[in-house]
């Protein structure tokens, strides 16, 4: 015990520093007891009765000392007196930092069995990946089921990747709530519950097996969420919630970290599904073009698709180029009765769109596909890397020229593009719903409809008897205030009609890329308060429910790439003449701003528009082609509502039919690229009497 005092003064000077002391003892417990009644001893004491410990590490006398760095590296063997704080430091700060541990890396949207759990991709490109979302109308969704293999049986932490979603406005009742189930039993913790932002939420200990079904069962029906979760081996350690450390461990854990397989070499590839990007393929590729059209939803259409279900505005075909809208024609029918917005899901036909698309032999559709890294130099696009939003899976495509039509801009961002943003009083985005006296909301007929094998065969049965809706304490408090759809009085049409429209809108002065869960969920917030107060507190609408709702925002501005000609507001009015009039515009100056009516918070969620005679024009309105291409990446379009336009400009050209002929436009001068080798500038510069002429022709089906 003559070393003891030493290694007592050796603690002392490095009780700051990351040295640890452990003591081994073969001793019986009670002598160790009552030696330490007497005097004190470094750190741990370890009891090892039948000297195994000893015998491992060839302890043939005593005392003896062995330092062993934080990888589990024997570094030393040394007389406890050979040791000083300065040794000890050294080999502390020369020892390699160890490899955190390598936990079960789960990530929900990749289960084969995802019940009525949504998986959202809106803002994967901040999070690193998609999540998935049990968005119920009050209605608790299906579990997410799967089977996961871990490294072997044994003890686990779990954490779970979630946050309360109604958090960042103070709200009560932690709506998302649900529980893990791990082999069909519940971890104490309810998940959801605690936290604005994103953060892992500590689900204690399991004993499990070598395999593990892993579930998630929705509480509440009230947009619950989930990123990830982790079963970690080492119970101590505890993941980082957020960044780079976060970035890297899910790169390292899951397929991100392997290497993007080869998706081929494309004439042209689109990035961006919507009218405008489906639009510009279709055309390129009945001109001869190899085209690639990368979309992160399993529909093409965009806001027009059943997912958001705005119905797409806009004359087509319109003088002197009257083929100019017919891909467009093609896409989306003529408006008809029972057409417009948040209608039921057949009336946006995405089947329409996708055999359409399907059916042009030199175009091939990359769905489910977020494009979130993209190469470039010297102002050149060479190739993007798309993420799957269930596999994780990535995707490396090359090409010679590249379309951004994601509507955000998000290529453009990616290569460096000249962009502006209107940081404030910009329009925002709308989640639209609807409501009906129906037995069951859409979501739960989907789930039954896909037990079956027939996802699109919904029918609403008409509800007779009562359909009850919880209180909703943590929405947004309508019960003494006014807002569309709520009667005061007999007259004015029918008020239901009013609720979940347009003019239901969000985000006016937050980032249109990064606030956009915010906004979503305002929109939700706003949803479920105004039915709550017409069930609840007005008593209206006994029998009916919350029918439909879209959880992908449907956005109208954010990000605008620049190109060569800025179109102005004042061009509109003035009719100002280019020389390469490429597109008709026939929508008036359509701006969106909080309604002075119903503005009575810092998030307003009513919108108006500019309808007074200086936003009107006389139109059709012919929009420049220098309008579709960047004016500092030589290989990149534009087309829909992420082109050359101011704030105000912008009101008139991002209807949807205008933009799908944006596309086509954009489709015609990529052909005439490949034929001439040249660059987007260049087709305004030097062949723009070819593009005019390939504006007189119709775009007929390539020939298989």
């Amino acid at each position: 015990m003559g070393a003891v005092p030493h290694l007592n003064e050796l603690a002392a000077e490095l009780r700051d520093d990351p040295v640890q002391f452990l003591l081994v003892t073969d001793e019986a417990p009670a002598h160790v007891e009552s030696f330490l009644k007497k005097r004190s001893l470094p750190g741990w004491i370890g009891i090892d009765s039948d000297r195994d410990t000893f015998d491992r590490y060839g302890v043939d006398s005593i005392p003896t000392t062995f330092v062993i760095d934080a990888n589990g590296k024997l570094i030393l063997r040394s007389s406890p007196m050979g040791l000083t704080a300065d040794l000890l430091r050294r080999i502390a700060e020369r020892t390699p930092t160890p490899d955190p541990p390598t936990p079960v890396f789960i990530e929900p949207e990749s289960f084969g069995e995802r019940g009525g759990w949504v998986v959202d991709q809106q803002v994967m490109d901040l999070m690193g990946s998609p999540y998935v979302l049990a968005h119920g109308l009050g209605v608790p969704v299906p579990d997410c089921v799967g089977t996961v293999d871990l490294p072997g049986p044994g003890t686990y932490r779990v954490w779970v990747r979630t946050r309360d979603w109604v958090a960042p406005w103070n709200a009560p009742g932690a709506p998302g709530r649900f529980q893990v189930l791990l082999d069909g039993t519940p971890l104490e913790t309810v998940f959801g519950t605690e936290g604005e932002a994103w953060h892992w939420q500590d689900g204690g200990t399991r004993e499990l097996k070598a395999e593990v079904q892993v579930s998630l069962h929705d509480l509440t029906g009230f947009e619950g969420r989930c990123d990830a979760i982790l079963l970690c081996a080492d119970t101590n350690w505890e993941p980082p919630h957020g960044g780079e450390d976060l970035a890297r461990l899910r790169t390292r854990c899951t397929s991100l970290g392997t290497e993007p397989a080869d998706g081929g070499q494309f004439d042209l590839v689109v990035v961006g599904g919507g009218v405008a990007g489906t639009s510009a393929a279709i055309t390129a590729a009945r001109l001869g073009l190899q085209v690639a059209l990368i979309q992160d939803r399993p529909v093409l259409g965009g806001n027009g698709s059943s997912e958001v279900r705005v119905w797409p505005e806009g004359h087509t075909n319109q003088e002197p180029y009257p083929h100019v809208g017919d891909v467009v024609s093609e896409l989306i029918r003529d408006k008809g009765p029972g057409d417009g917005n948040s209608r039921d899901a057949h009336v946006y036909d995405d089947e329409r769109k996708l055999a359409l698309a399907r059916a042009e032999p030199n175009l091939r559709l990359f769905l489910n596909q977020r494009v979130n890294a993209a190469e470039s130099s010297d102002g050149h696009v060479t190739a993007v890397t798309a993420q799957h939003t269930s596999s994780g899976l990535r995707t490396r495509i090359t090409g010679t020229l590249f379309l951004d039509s994601t509507g955000d801009g998000v290529l453009g961002a990616l290569v460096g593009a000249d962009y502006e943003i209107t940081p404030t009083g910009h329009m925002g985005a709308s989640n639209l719903w609807n409501v009906a006296a129906t037995s069951k909301n859409e979501f739960q007929l989907r789930c039954e409809c896909d037990d079956e094998g027939d996802p699109l065969s919904l029918a609403f049965d008409q509800s007779t008897t009562p359909a009850p809706f919880p209180r909703c304490p943590w929405a947004v408090d309508l019960s003494e205030r006014n807002f569309p759809g709520r009667q005061k009085k007999t007259g004015g049409g029918n008020p239901l009609a009013k609720l979940g429209a347009w003019f239901w809108e969000s985000g006016f002065d937050l980032d249109p890329i990064q606030d956009m869960e915010r906004v979503r969920d305002l929109n939700l917030r706003a949803m479920y308060g105004a039915w709550d107060t017409l069930k609840n507190v007005d008593g209206q609408y006994p029998n009916h429910r919350l029918k439909w709702a879209a959880y992908i925002a449907g956005k109208r501005e954010s990000r605008r790439l620049m190109g060569d000609v800025i179109l102005q507001g004042d061009d509109f009015r003035n009719l100002t003449r280019f020389p390469d009039a490429a597109f008709p515009c026939s929508w008036h100056l359509d701006l969106h701003f909080p309604e002075p009516a119903y503005h009575e918070d810092s998030d307003p969620f009513i919108a108006g528009y500019t309808h007074s005679a200086e936003y009107r024009y006389q139109g059709p309105y012919w929009a420049p082609y220098r309008t579709l291409y960047s004016r500092n990446i030589d290989n990149l379009f534009m087309a829909g509502r992420n082109i050359s336009v101011t704030h105000e400009a912008l009101g008139a050209v991002r209807v949807m039919r205008t933009c799908g002929m944006m596309g086509e436009i954009v489709g015609r001068a990529a052909s005439l690229c490949i034929r001439h080798e040249a660059t987007p500038r260049e087709i305004y510069s030097q062949h723009l009497d070819d593009l005019k002429q390939l504006m007189e022709e119709r775009i007929t089906p390539a020939l298989r």
